[in-house]
């Protein structure tokens, strides 16, 4: 299995794509190809905040995973 790329990548990867998202927009001519567009900046920005939110919870679990051995520390100190 290959690895994924890193997050800065992957949100890079993501603005291009919302960059040629806009550009589709402004070429849109009519109602349903203008809705399509919004549906794909849509999914592509949940993407963006799904990766800022994966990171965020991969900090708390290391800051708990820290807090529990040190509790296991003071205990097996006693």
């Amino acid at each position: 299995m290959d690895k994924h790329a890193p997050k800065e990548e992957m949100i890079k990867d993501l603005e291009n794509i919302l960059a040629k998202i806009n550009a589709l927009e402004v070429t849109a001519k009519d109602e349903e190809a203008k809705a399509n567009v919004k549906i794909l900046r849509k999914l592509t920005e949940g993407q963006i905040h799904s990766i800022n939110e994966f990171d965020h919870l991969k900090k708390a679990i290391d800051l708990l995973t820290m807090q529990l051995f040190d509790v296991k520390d003071k205990i097996n100190s006693k």
